[in-house]
């Protein structure tokens, strides 16, 4: 596994980790610690996505950073980048 697979296996661990957290807040809105967390996966993630784009290109359109041309078309796909 390359730097690439292993930084997005990271964030679809992190992702995971985020919905499942969320929905237990659904049910347990008070547990502090189930909101410490999903604040930490949440920076984790937000690391880890920052990372990935600043070093692979983006995963989503929100992402692309370009003003001189629509840079999203110009990298491969997310699906075909793993």
């Amino acid at each position: 596994m390359n730097d690439r697979q292993r930084l997005m296996t990271r964030i679809k661990q992190y992702d995971f980790t985020l919905k499942e957290l969320n929905l237990y807040l659904d049910t347990h809105p008070t547990c502090r610690r189930a909101l410490a967390m999903f604040r930490r996966y949440k920076a984790l993630r937000e690391e880890a996505l920052s990372e990935y784009t600043e070093r692979f290109g983006p995963i989503t359109p929100e992402q692309s950073s370009g003003e001189e041309s629509w840079s999203w078309i110009a990298d491969p796909w997310p699906w075909e980048r793993s």
